[in-house]
């Protein structure tokens, strides 16, 4: 009799099922967190620029990136494989539609937050606090002070 928790002759929590299923559940997560936010957006005619869309300019479709992702992890085949980058470029190619979009839509506004969001990929956020102190980038003619100079 197969054990319950065997999938195709694999455990089930092998590091590589984990990883599936921690992407798809990411990913379902951030497609209802991105879709309730543009949905607040479009009621009151405006742009969605907070929550996921502070950090990217497409999270629903990262969000169903996460889950192809996933499903990769999960169910490794010919056409899962075959998919995966055909489907990639369809959700560019539909992003790249909706941004003339919103240019024509939001004008300036639009510009603005593209140039400072990225489209898919998230970038860490660098804040300089007032009190914040630029790198020291002096340039000194030989040892550091302090150190001795035999």
């Amino acid at each position: 009799m197969e054990r319950p928790d065997r999938l195709d002759g694999r455990s089930a929590s092998e590091p590589v099922h984990l990883a599936g299923y921690i992407a798809i559940g990411s990913g379902f997560w951030l497609i209802a967190a991105s879709w309730k936010r543009l949905h607040a957006a479009v009621q009151h005619d405006e742009l969605a620029t907070s929550g996921p869309y502070a950090w990217a300019r497409h999270p629903q479709y990262d969000g169903f990136l996460l889950i192809m992702i996933g499903f990769l992890l999960q169910w490794p085949t010919i056409p899962t494989l075959v998919m995966f980058p055909i489907l990639v470029y369809v959700y560019i190619r539909l992003a790249r539609a909706e941004e003339r979009e919103l240019a024509e839509r939001f004008g300036e506004q639009w510009t603005a937050y593209a140039a400072q969001t990225p489209a898919f990929w998230p970038r860490p956020r660098h804040r300089v606090t007032p009190h914040a102190r630029a790198p020291d980038t002096t340039v000194r003619a030989g040892p550091p002070s302090g150190e001795d100079q035999r």
